[in-house]
């Protein structure tokens, strides 16, 4: 399985790690099946699965599971920790040093509340130095959410406080920092050369990956997207099976009973 310091050493800006994030263990050990070294998790996917509310820390015990099973078979997960599932410093430490201890590689802490605003930074960044002074192997994504959240803010102001907060973040310990939301190219290009770390941000609607890889990026992510496309998936094979279509010719491609029921249990 990846180690973290592994983990670390993927994060290359101009040759950026495709990080996919998935919600149970079924998409995990589907992605990694498909090669990929490390997956993420998206707190959208475990919060829906769960039936609670996405962004409230309320899938710590679910996300816990998650990481569990998914070391149990080799799986190295970067986790989505959400704002840290609470706001003690301590405990979030606490938290990802039970995910370090179990196998996990990496962690995702995001400065938004669940009311769409930002965080304060002083408590952000105190939840960052906790993580990394609990969990020093952990690579510790920090993300600032400026320009994913609605608000008045221009683009002057939205980059100029995601420069400013990565600055605390980095300097409490992240290791790299994720900047979240639909960015143009020159936005992408001023922010890898203004933060002092590896690069992360979400796959683009209208950017090719290479594109991404020559702004400076180090990681992609693909959020919830992935998530998002399987009940787009879902709702469209059902409808495809109550058509005058014939199914072989109207269903979204599929894997085989034969591929899922055959995976090996382990990524290696």
């Amino acid at each position: 399985m990846l180690t973290p310091a592994e983990f670390r050493t993927l994060h290359r800006p101009g040759d950026p790690l495709l990080l996919p994030n998935a919600w149970d263990l079924a998409s995990t050990r589907w992605l990694a099946a498909a090669g990929h070294r490390a997956i993420g998790t998206t707190s959208l996917g475990l919060a829906f699965g769960a039936g609670r509310r996405d962004g409230a820390g309320e899938i710590a015990a679910e996300t816990f599971a998650l990481a569990q099973a998914a070391a149990a078979v080799g799986i190295a997960l970067s986790v989505d920790l959400e704002a840290g599932f609470s706001d003690d410093p301590d405990e979030v430490g606490r938290f990802a040093a039970e995910l370090a201890a179990i196998g996990c590689v990496g962690v995702n802490l995001e400065d938004s509340t669940e009311h769409g605003e930002l965080a304060d930074p002083e408590l952000a960044a105190a939840k960052v130095a906790a993580i990394a002074a609990a969990a020093p192997g952990l690579y510790l994504n920090a993300r600032t959410d400026g320009y994913w959240i609605d608000g008045d803010a221009d683009a002057d102001a939205r980059f100029t406080d995601a420069v400013a907060r990565s600055g605390r973040y980095l300097a409490a310990g992240a290791s790299g920092v994720f900047v979240p939301g639909v960015l143009d190219p020159a936005t992408i290009a001023a922010l890898a050369g203004a933060i002092e770390a590896p690069l992360n941000v979400l796959v683009q609607p209208e950017l090719p990956f290479s594109r991404l890889a020559e702004l400076g990026v180090a990681r992609v992510s693909t959020g919830s997207l992935l998530f998002r496309i399987s009940l787009g998936s879902i709702t469209g094979a059902v409808g495809a099976l109550v058509g005058d279509g014939v199914p072989t010719s109207t269903l979204p491609a599929a894997p085989s009973y034969a591929e899922v029921a055959g995976l090996r249990p382990t990524a290696d």
